[in-house]
């Protein structure tokens, strides 16, 4: 047993003491990045309460908090929480949002009576500003609703435009408080916030010399200044429910729908994305699976470009056997996309008169040498349908004889041909696909196959069927996975197209 004496006993205490300063400023240097939010909420005790975040479009829990027989808690954590809009969800399903600015240590009290109304802070100055410009403009809109009704009831035009200008004022008070609120708290996130949530406004559009108006004036205008309320390079605006809203509205409704005006708006997103790995993997992830999973004819090659210029290189996110087969998609694709000259392949012609031969033949329905070779290049129509099909498919024997029929009566004459080349193989294959052929006498375009080489499959990346792609005179696809009936009506659009050119 070891014994100490005073002096010894004193330096151990100082050196105890100070080693637990030393700790303790330690955890407090930890802590001062943290954040610490206290809570009381009237109307629920001793159960549990979810702090969450909004994220895009969407909520995302993060923590559990027990409150006590008051109602009170503590949402506490040394390290600073993401800037942005968070939630506490009630065990009711209610819930109500508040702001996690620069300051993370405050106190806030609400009822579960009115959540909206009864909230209160304390020490988070941008809480306030958040509630009370929702309370003003929860107030003014109540004015108005009320302007409204008596505006209906006017019985004079001196009446309605007595109501009209105290909406005008109140209008103007709002816009002034939103401008005073803005210039007093611009580097805050609230201001930035409902900055954002304000919309563009538009000019009239000027006249020239002549008085005449550009009739594209506004459209431009509001294109061009769309993102000038919302700093979209701001990764802050993430954790807002007005953020992914916005960017999906630019690029579905404000951009025109063509590759060619899409693909420089996702070049600027992603570029404006840059300035947090955050940020950017939420851009660039979801501008890809948005153009990846769209329906809509030509925007695959959007996706192709997506993945071609940003996901390949930079998604290091992604595993490695992800990214070999989207590189193997992209160069399996890419030729054939919508703007391309359709690659050239080499096909068998196989003749009606053989088809008519072979209908009480067996041998010859099995003969698959039958036929002469060409190329598509060969073909010199105004346009060219590529219809690949199977004989046993079912939807091609419902599309095929539509599509038939359709080329006989409407395209045939616009100088169109339809190539109906079958992907049925062998022997089995050829017996199937000749009995369809004479039992809807399919007769009058040109039936084809390759027997030989089945590498015109894989080039023209025909992964179901039927499946249709449309080219020009100069072999340039201008239309892929689409169905029969949409044939005629895009081959005439690019006629009426072509005439106009023409003029």
């Amino acid at each position: 047993m070891h014994k100490f004496n005073g002096k010894q006993n004193m330096n151990i205490i100082r050196k105890l003491s100070l080693e637990m300063l030393i700790l303790l400023a330690f955890q407090q240097a930890i802590f001062a990045d943290g954040y610490e939010v206290r809570v009381k909420i009237a109307g629920i005790r001793d159960t549990n309460i979810i702090l969450g975040h909004h994220f895009a479009g969407s909520m995302y829990p993060d923590d559990t908090i027990k409150v006590d027989k008051s109602g009170f808690g503590i949402i506490k954590g040394k390290k600073a929480m993401p800037q942005g809009m968070y939630i506490i969800f009630l065990p009711s399903k209610s819930y109500f949002d508040f702001i996690m600015g620069e300051n993370q240590k405050f106190s806030m009290e609400n009822d579960t009576s009115n959540l909206f109304k009864k909230i209160k802070f304390s020490g988070s100055k941008e809480n306030q500003i958040f509630y009370d410009y929702q309370y003003l403009l929860s107030d003014k809109r109540d004015e108005v609703k009320k302007l409204s009704e008596d505006k209906k009831k006017a019985k004079t035009d001196a009446e309605k435009n007595q109501v009209s200008e105290q909406m005008k004022a109140i209008d103007k008070e709002v816009k002034s408080y939103k401008e005073k609120l803005l210039a007093e708290n611009g580097n805050l996130f609230v201001a930035k916030f409902i900055k954002a949530t304000q919309e563009i406004e538009v000019p009239d559009p000027p006249k020239d010399a002549k008085g005449n108006i550009d009739s594209f004036f506004q459209y431009r205008y509001y294109r061009n200044h769309y993102f000038d309320n919302l700093d979209i390079s701001d990764p802050r605006m993430l954790r807002t429910p007005i953020y992914e809203d916005k960017i999906m509205t630019f690029i579905d409704k404000v951009i025109p729908q063509t590759p060619d005006s899409i693909c420089p708006a996702i070049d600027m997103l992603i570029a404006k994305s840059r300035t947090s790995p955050e940020l950017f993997r939420y851009m660039l992830v979801t501008l890809f699976n948005h153009y990846g999973q769209s329906q809509i004819m030509g925007f695959d090659a959007i996706a192709l470009y997506i993945a071609d210029k940003y996901y390949i290189k930079e998604a290091t996110w992604a595993d490695t056997s992800s990214i070999r087969k989207l590189k193997d998609q992209v160069i399996k694709k890419t030729p054939v996309n919508i703007g391309k000259t359709a690659p050239d392949i080499r096909l068998v012609f196989v003749a009606p008169e053989h088809f008519k031969a072979a209908a009480d033949s067996l041998p010859l329905k099995k003969n698959p040498y039958v036929g002469g070779f060409f190329n598509l290049s060969d073909i010199t129509n105004d346009y060219i349908i590529l219809y690949f099909w199977e004989a046993d498919c079912g939807h091609c024997k419902k599309a095929t004889p539509l599509l038939y029929d359709i080329y006989t009566k409407k395209l045939k004459e616009k100088n169109v041909a339809v190539i109906a080349i079958s992907l049925l193989f062998g022997e089995e294959g050829k017996v199937k696909w000749v009995d369809f052929v004479n039992e809807h006498k399919l007769y009058d375009w040109i039936n084809a196959w390759n027997p030989y080489d089945y590498k015109f499959k894989e080039i023209y990346d025909v992964s179901s069927t039927p499946f249709i792609y449309i080219l020009d005179k100069n072999h340039k696809i201008i239309a892929k996975r689409i169905g029969p009936e949409q044939c005629e009506e895009i081959i005439d659009h690019f006629i009426e197209m072509d005439k106009k050119k023409k003029k």
